[in-house]
């Protein structure tokens, strides 16, 4: 009767270790947390951890605590994809969070064809994952033709005349030079050299020798932040002096200033999120929610501007969830479309863009335009 009952209590532990499994809502966080871009990929991932946790402690969603499962993509666009795969096959995720950049999520894309799961993109910028008719894609992140859109406004006011590019060898990079490219043309601007780098190189001393012989009065740099630093010194110790913009992966000015120094000094950038301003955000509340919570974590300040999309991601994908119903990949994708919040940097709502019945969403952040100045950190006011 005592083994019986031993048994009895272990057909108990086990069935209610099966309900709590069940009683939570899996989200894919699919992210570089090592190579090249794991600085930025975990930060994020903490963005994502942060609104989780937020999300859980008001009671989750329909009932249910998220549960993110989280991968690592090695910076890696194969790996993206396996780890994409995984996520859907093993771990039985009805929507994913990811890959960071253009070349890892536009690897990832087939998937979610594939088995038909939706995505939320929190930073890829290149304009082919919503232009190549994917309808399980989902953008929060400005691609770079919206980023050059926005920047068309302050380029008279800033005073260019010519531009060189420096870009990392990839979709991201190839394509934000493109959409740069087109908007100063057409505004009258003359573009000259376009020089790439791989995105582990260290070495940009042959580009810069290029660039340094140019009449163009501005460089536009599209890279990760520690390459972004590496070409702040080397264009320091070469005396490139051209005005400094740079795209959208330079979202972390304090890191940037942290690690260059002052060869970061009168560089200027576009972000997509002010935390040096809460005040000015569009949700100054959230923000500041937000900021408080990461630094009760004992994250570095420079890492708001990235970790920021994972918060805004989570964010937006339980909403989309909870319009669902229930978490259901066919669901989810339809009620992304009605999903309607504000994050961290403006109104998050998805517009169609692709080919007409294959539309991928996209929303419409804020870009802003921020200059390094001895140290700190001031948004430029054109």
């Amino acid at each position: 009767m005592l083994r019986m009952t031993s048994v009895a209590a272990i057909m108990i532990s086990l069935l209610a270790g099966t309900a709590s499994a069940q009683e939570t809502i899996k989200i894919g966080v699919n992210q570089p947390l090592t190579g090249p871009f794991a600085a930025s990929g975990a930060y994020v991932v903490n963005g994502a951890k942060i609104a989780a946790e937020e999300i859980n402690a008001k009671g989750g969603i329909l009932g249910k605590k998220i549960q993110l499962i989280i991968e690592d993509n090695k910076s890696n666009p194969t790996e993206a994809a396996a780890v994409a795969e995984k996520l859907i096959t093993s771990d039985k995720t009805p929507v994913m969070m990811g890959a960071w950049g253009s070349s890892l999520t536009l690897a990832v894309m087939p998937k979610l064809e594939e088995y038909g799961v939706p995505m939320l993109v929190e930073t890829s910028s290149s304009g082919k994952i919503t232009t190549s008719g994917n309808p399980f894609v989902f953008r929060i992140s400005p691609p770079s033709a919206l980023e050059a859109e926005e920047f068309a406004p302050m380029v008279g006011k800033i005073g260019i005349k010519k531009v060189d590019f420096l870009v990392i060898n990839n979709d991201w990079g190839r394509g934000a030079a493109t959409d740069f490219g087109k908007m100063l043309q057409a505004k009258g601007i003359t573009v000259g050299l376009s020089e790439t780098m791989d995105a582990s190189a260290q070495d940009m001393s042959a580009q810069l020798a290029k660039i340094k012989g140019t009449d163009a009065d501005t460089l536009i740099i599209t890279a990760a932040v520690d390459q972004l630093t590496l070409i702040f010194k080397q264009m320091a110790a070469m005396g490139v002096k051209k005005r400094v913009i740079t795209t959208g992966g330079s979202q972390n000015p304090d890191q940037i200033i942290a690690q260059a120094g002052g060869a970061a000094d009168k560089t200027m950038h576009l972000t997509t999120f002010l935390p040096w301003v809460p005040d000015a955000t569009p949700d100054p509340k959230a923000t500041a929610y937000f900021l408080e919570e990461w630094k009760k974590r004992g994250y570095p300040f420079a890492g708001t501007t990235e970790s920021f999309r994972g918060y805004d991601g989570i964010r937006t994908i339980a909403a989309a969830i909870e319009k669902a119903g229930k978490a259901d990949p066919k669901a989810i994708q339809k009620a992304f479309w009605d999903v309607k919040l504000t994050g961290l940097n403006g109104p998050i709502a998805f517009a169609k863009q692709g080919p007409a019945g294959a539309e991928s969403g996209q929303s419409k952040p804020g870009v802003y335009l921020i200059q390094i100045s001895d140290g700190k950190v001031s948004e430029v006011k054109l």
